[in-house]
């Protein structure tokens, strides 16, 4: 059976579109890369000799910095039992997060 995470994993890659192409097939057509990119929701992995050197991603993902998480958490009174609940779900992500081995992929 999966977990709710999971399933919310294999929703976004099912959703995600990926290419590979060289740095130079990247250059000659950049204006279609960057096209494809934004209307497609394409994300182009360059390779540089096989090799993934950079990638060009859609600029559609929502993102929440921690200064702006804790900004809007002090402006918000929880009820100790939902904050207590909170505290441990954050803690239990904080401990199954992990670094990526390789930051291109």
């Amino acid at each position: 059976m999966l977990t709710k995470s999971v399933k919310l994993d294999i929703l976004k890659i099912r959703f995600m579109k990926k290419t590979s192409i060289t740095v130079t097939e990247a250059s000659r057509n950049f204006a279609d890369c960057v096209n494809r990119a934004h209307y497609q929701n394409v994300t182009f992995v360059l390779l540089k000799n096989g090799e993934p050197v950079a990638r060009l991603v859609p600029d559609n993902e929502k993102v929440c910095i921690g200064r702006e998480l804790a900004e809007v958490l002090a402006k918000n009174d929880l009820p100790e039992n939902e904050a207590r609940s909170w505290h441990r779900n954050l803690e239990a992500a904080r401990k199954s997060l992990k670094a990526p081995a390789d930051k291109w992929r």
